[in-house]
């Protein structure tokens, strides 16, 4: 329906609120089912509040990649970039963004929507899947979850996924591709940091944040893409037992 009405005449300004509106409802819709899902569970709601705040030992190493991997994935795409003979201009930061979010700032989206979705990945979902599957299963489940339920928004106009699909199959492609390494190496620092929803949020952040702010080719974040899952393959194969143990770090879920 929000796809629908953002393709109607712009002149009736209600059918981008409309569509702004509907689209919000849809990011919420798995943080209201996650919380609906540990609403009379007293161990789960305790242990969420225990897991924003659990930052005292944490290794500085896991912060580090938290804040900084993505800006360094993608400047180094960038690098690599001009290799290939892509400008050089890439590297300006230049005060707009590549796609629209309706009647919402585009910041406040890059805000936001992590921060919700998360509320409902790293809150319930994800340590679901850890309880019956090990690290590496979860991930790989997870995150074709992930591509599929972004799908969607590649029917909405002028959302980063529908300018995506408009500048070619490789590039919308490189975006679900994209997901597998990135959620690997999110629940690879997310159970590093005592399963630190906190970490989970600023990471997401980071990655919608760094990828908007410089005058990225849409081709260096094909080069990003590899980047990420060189990185990912690492630390799977660096840490076989970590990724692998069905009985490592065993959760409690309400299911």
């Amino acid at each position: 329906m929000a796809a629908y009405l953002s393709h109607l005449t712009p002149a009736d300004k209600s059918n981008t609120e409309w569509a702004s509106g509907l689209g919000f409802i849809g990011l919420m819709a798995p943080m209201i089912v996650a919380f609906w899902l540990m609403r009379k569970d007293t161990d789960l709601k305790n242990d969420l509040l225990v897991r924003f705040f659990n930052f005292k030992s944490i290794k500085p190493l896991y912060l580090f990649l938290t804040v900084f991997l993505m800006l360094g994935s993608i400047l180094l795409a960038q690098a690599i970039s001009l290799l290939f003979g892509y400008s050089a201009a890439q590297f300006v930061i230049t005060g707009h963004y590549s796609f629209s979010s309706g009647v919402f700032p585009v910041w406040f989206l890059l805000i936001i929507a992590p921060l919700i979705e998360e509320l409902a990945w790293h809150t319930y979902g994800t340590d679901c899947l850890r309880n019956k599957f090990n690290l590496f299963a979860t991930s790989i489940i997870f995150a074709l979850f992930w591509g599929v339920w972004h799908i969607p928004l590649s029917f909405i106009k002028d959302y980063y996924q529908s300018n995506l699909v408009q500048t070619g199959w490789i590039h919308s492609v490189n975006f679900l591709v994209s997901i597998f390494p990135f959620v690997i190496i999110m629940n690879w620092l997310y159970y590093k940091t005592g399963r630190n929803i906190s970490v989970a949020i600023v990471f997401h952040i980071t990655a919608g944040f760094f990828n908007e702010i410089f005058a990225t080719h849409p081709d260096s974040k094909v080069i990003q893409t590899m980047l990420l899952l060189g990185f990912a393959v690492f630390i799977v194969l660096k840490e076989k037992e970590f990724f692998f143990s069905k009985s490592l770090m065993p959760v409690k879920t309400g299911i």
